[in-house]
């Protein structure tokens, strides 16, 4: 993990963690998953933790949906220039909804929310499966931290 990182949590705290995970859920290369863990090792509470990095991430995802519905043309041509993005398009078109359960992952979950948004995805589906999902990404760091 980044020294730096893990110093801005933290000074932080829970707040810092929050805007971690938030930034970590865009395009930034920023790992949410590092910053959750810096926040418990530093002694916040687990279920602090588990509140803020949830929210923080899912926010992200959201302004990554927003994108998408907003600036479908530009999004969709941006997306079709790196591999992730490509693959997300390819498994929203193929798949639809359940594509997101995927969103989680690594490389390709940051453009899936994105990919989410261009599709036009309801925002009452959208909201619960990505939250869902980054709780138990969190929970699951927990579990083995």
């Amino acid at each position: 993990m980044s020294p730096a990182l893990a110093e801005w949590v933290q000074q932080w705290g829970a707040a810092g963690l929050g805007a971690a995970a938030f930034v970590g859920a865009t395009l930034v290369p920023i790992s949410s998953e590092a910053a959750f863990v810096a926040a418990v090792a530093a002694g916040l509470a687990p279920g602090t933790a588990l509140a803020w990095a949830t929210a923080g991430n899912t926010a992200g995802c959201l302004v990554n949906y927003a994108l998408g519905r907003a600036a479908r043309p530009w999004v969709g041509d941006t997306l079709q220039a790196s591999r992730g993005g490509r693959a997300a398009l390819r498994w929203t078109e193929r798949w639809g909804v359940p594509a997101l359960l995927l969103s989680w992952l690594p490389v390709v979950g940051d453009p899936l929310t994105l990919a989410a948004g261009v599709a036009r995805v309801p925002l009452a589906v959208f909201v619960p499966l990505v939250a869902g999902l980054r709780l138990a990404r969190y929970a699951a760091l927990l579990w083995v931290v």
